[in-house]
């Protein structure tokens, strides 16, 4: 009985080890790696402005123009943009190619969206809309977008790359910030002292009206000479 056991027992393990050993090698082909073509295009500074955030917008500039199927394969790196697909995709890969290149023609004039302009001049959002509120910074149009996740559309305003390029390179944003401190300081001057005026005119009508009764209490003036002349008649 217990040789038969030890019999059944081999040949479960003998078809263990037939199993893995005629099992095809899935590491290896994972492992293998499978042939791709790459295009890449650089991006002049007067396109990206020295901005990753605005880098991203080209991308999604460029990607917005490709199929769905291929905007994955389009990325921002290292100042440019890069398409690496499959070397079995040669058709979709050169299509890709071209609308990329097309794209890209005059890509320094791709307005600047908020974001973009608030990371390449290093301001706030605050400072953003004040400043154009004043109009110094300068818009050249509004753009609206169906954001992800909500349900209204927005509208922003764009500007002009060559626009923020100017502020950017006589480092405008630092005197305008200047500016404004002063204007701050000199606002609140103005606050303390017209308060320091309004107080004084509230105590001001308490002070009158104290003189006057004053004046109410006190006895009529004593005019010298005026018995002799009421004697002499002559105001009848």
């Amino acid at each position: 009985m217990t040789d038969k056991k030890r019999g059944s027992l081999r040949k479960i393990v003998s078809g263990i080890v037939a199993a893995i050993a005629t099992a095809p090698d899935r590491t290896s082909e994972r492992d293998t790696p499978k042939e791709s073509v790459v295009a890449e295009w650089p991006l002049p500074p007067s396109a990206t402005l020295g901005s990753s955030m605005r880098l991203k917008g080209i991308e999604r500039e460029v990607r917005a123009r490709l199929p769905w199927v291929v905007r994955k394969f389009a990325k921002a790196e290292t100042g440019g943009i890069v398409l690496r697909m499959l070397k079995t995709d040669a058709d979709a890969f050169q299509a890709a190619s071209a609308t990329i290149s097309r794209t890209l023609e005059g890509i320094e004039a791709l307005p600047v969206l908020p974001r973009e302009a608030e990371d390449i001049l290093a301001i706030s959002a605050r400072e953003r809309h004040k400043w154009l509120k004043d109009g110094r910074l300068k818009s050249i149009g509004t753009r609206t977008v169906k954001m992800r996740g909500r349900s209204k559309a927005v509208t922003f305003h764009v500007f002009d790359p060559r626009h923020i390029e100017d502020i950017l390179d006589r480092d405008l944003a630092s005197a305008w910030r200047e500016e404004d401190a002063r204007e701050v300081t000199e606002n609140r001057r103005r606050g303390a002292g017209k308060a320091a005026l309004t107080r004084a005119g509230k105590r001001e009508p308490k002070a009158r009206s104290a003189r006057s009764l004053g004046k109410d209490d006190a006895p009529p003036p004593k005019l010298e000479g005026w018995d002799t002349f009421e004697a002499e008649g002559l105001l009848r």
